[in-house]
């Protein structure tokens, strides 16, 4: 049986080199991976096995150079500057471009640490016709090479096994070349690949052709916006039947407790309670699985990179870094490792102003909400043969979040001072064949995240909504409530007409306030929040609660509750509202501040009801 070796290796290089693709392949662990640069912005261990034992493996951050400027880089540099130092320092180059690669290579050299130089990507080097020597690169380095191609597992046995042998400092000293040569380190590295690198039959790489489409300053936004369409499409269209097994599945579960088990408080709290918040949103894991599914593939295939190039002199204008763009994407999926992306960002105001409007970005959470009142007022109908109408008013949503972030950024440019200009740097990676295994594997992982993390509060939220829904203050009305008109005698009742004169100029009734409160937790409770609320006669199926909201009228006017304007007001307000705790938490965590997540919360607040506001007065 294997020892523990007490080993320590630290994987390092530049960003897009492919070091996280080879920290899984050495240890077998499973994690996010994507081609735009910074997203690595923690350092993660990882066990390696091997045959003297366990060893301990780092993933440090993407750096350039030794000398960091953004907080990952920082991370990078303190790992290997440690007072331990690593027994040996894997570096992770692009066999395909060297020469920048081996800049940040050339200053950990100076720090006489055993190296292992990993060439990664030689499919890509093979396919432009770079020629490497490696046994001529290893005699003038003094250190192990080894090339791999960690997409494929290619050659991962072969470094794996040099990991329990005896590791080498570079004898080739890059500073004292080029101070000898009154030359920069870039010479010094000339020089070395002229002895060992070489050119055969060049290619016109196929990434730059797609490119003159992609990165276009037209074709590139109306690409951009068609394949956004193609992901809302799908949304709706492709998770259609999913959603109708997962809805009969919850139905047959309610009919099952409901005939098993006898009238009782608990049979209530199970079947109106419980199942019903757990159904208003697991029904939904179809659609966000189809959301996260096309961003991984967009992200795996290169493509993330050109959307934020072509967006970056736009973003600029507005007070945001170039950088902004990744944080801001990530936003479409979650606020919260969005935010704490913005570490890359090294420029403090163009961070803070990302930080304070990312969450703006219509996130996978806010999802169910929109197909749930979207399905509910807008006709599932085409436009033009082939546009479904349903998919468009999605896609403006996502649209309206993304222009509320890009006009509070301007606001915000004005607002907060700093001097410093920031630059943006990006390189655009080479297009890639996707990793169907990565991009099922995150997929599965985000799906069964939102289930368990979701499912937590929702159940929490959707037991203390039955308790409040089902019984009222005065001890003749401590009853289980089975009658919707009952509701309102209920202590959710209560707390719902409490604020409905607040919420009334916007066109909400109290049983909107209850959802709009118990969706301060985390957005996506609202539907739990409605299910519960109108499945008190037993009713779990999603299009017959639909239903129930469709017919259900104001008592005073006679009119339906959920009109256009109404249905419209409730999309804009959680299009801008701050309803998640834990992406303020995060906020305060890298802002090491509470000033900023309560700004936060009042000016997305106070945005919410006025474009609420607006929208139900001119619908009305």
């Amino acid at each position: 049986m294997a020892g523990n070796s007490n080993k320590t290796f630290v994987l390092a290089g530049n960003p897009n080199a492919g070091k996280s693709s080879l920290f899984n392949e050495l240890t077998g662990m499973r994690q996010k991976i994507t081609n735009i640069p910074g997203t690595t912005i923690e350092n993660k261990k990882g066990t390696v096995k091997l045959d003297s034992g366990n060893a301990l493996l780092i993933d440090t951050p993407g750096t350039y150079s030794m000398f960091p400027k953004s907080l990952d880089e920082i991370e990078a540099v303190k790992v290997i500057n440690s007072d331990a130092p690593p027994d040996c320092l894997i570096y992770v180059a692009d066999a395909s471009n060297l020469k920048r690669n081996l800049f940040y290579f050339s200053q950990l050299a100076d720090l006489k640490l055993p190296m292992i130089l990993v060439l990664n990507m030689v499919d890509v080097a093979n396919f432009k016709g770079v020629v490497i020597d490696t046994e001529r690169l290893e005699k003038e380095l003094g250190i192990r090479i080894f090339k791999v191609n960690a997409r494929s597992g290619e050659g991962i046995a072969a470094l794996k096994e040099a990991l329990d042998q005896k590791q080498f400092v570079p004898h080739y000293d890059f500073k004292a070349i080029a101070e000898s040569e009154h030359e920069s380190r870039y010479d010094a590295i000339d020089h070395l690949l002229q002895k060992a690198v070489g050119i055969k039959n060049p290619v016109e790489m196929l990434s730059s052709k797609l490119d003159k489409l992609a990165t276009h300053p037209v074709w590139g936004y109306i690409i951009f916006l068609g394949i956004l369409f193609l992901i809302f499409q799908s949304v709706f269209t492709l998770a259609e039947y999913p959603m109708r097994w997962i809805e009969s599945g919850f139905e047959s579960l309610s009919n099952y407790l409901s005939a098993s088990l006898p009238d009782h408080w608990i049979k209530s709290l199970f079947v109106n309670g419980i199942i019903a918040g757990l159904a208003g949103v697991v029904v939904f894991v179809p659609q966000i699985t189809i959301l996260f599914f096309f961003m991984v593939l967009l992200e795996d295939t290169g493509y993330m990179a050109r959307v934020s190039f072509i967006t970056d002199r736009m973003l600029r204008s507005l007070g945001l870094s170039g950088k902004s763009v990744i944080p801001l994407l990530s936003g479409a999926a979650c606020a919260i490792p969005a935010i704490m992306s913005t570490r890359t960002i090294e420029n403090w105001k163009d961070r803070l102003i990302t930080i304070m409007v990312t969450p703006l970005m219509s996130c996978s959470a806010r999802l169910p909400v929109y197909t749930l009142l979207i399905s509910m007022a807008i006709p599932n109908k085409m436009i033009l043969g082939f546009m479904n109408l349903q998919a468009l008013v999605l896609l403006a949503m996502y649209v309206l979040g993304t222009a509320a972030a890009l006009l509070a950024a301007l606001a915000f440019k004005f607002i907060l001072k700093h001097d410093i200009p920031s630059f943006f740097i990006m390189e655009l990676p080479l297009y890639h064949t996707p990793r169907w295994k990565n991009i099922w594997t995150t997929c599965w992982q985000k799906a069964t995240s939102f289930i368990t993390e979701a499912g937590k509060v929702i159940l929490i939220v959707s037991i203390v909504l039955w308790f409040l829904a089902s019984y009222g203050p005065k001890p003749e009305q401590t009853v289980s409530i089975q009658e919707v008109e009952q509701l309102d005698q209920s202590y959710a009742g209560k707390i719902g007409k409490s604020i409905e004169p607040v919420i009334k100029p916007i066109g909400f009734n109290w049983k909107i306030g209850i959802a709009l409160i118990t969706s301060f937790a985390a957005r996506e409770v609202f539907v739990g929040t409605m299910s519960t609320i109108y499945s008190v006669e037993n009713e779990d199926d999603h299009e017959q609660i639909r239903n129930k909201m469709r017919k259900d009228t104001d008592p005073a006017t006679g009119q339906p509750v959920y009109s256009l304007a109404v249905v419209l007001s409730l999309l804009v307000f959680y299009a801008f509202a701050m309803q998640c705790m834990s992406t303020l938490a995060v906020v305060y965590k890298e802002t090491k501040q509470w000033k900023w997540p309560v700004i936060q919360f009042f000016y997305m607040t106070g945005l919410a009801y006025i474009g609420s506001f607006i929208v139900y007065n001119l619908f009305s």
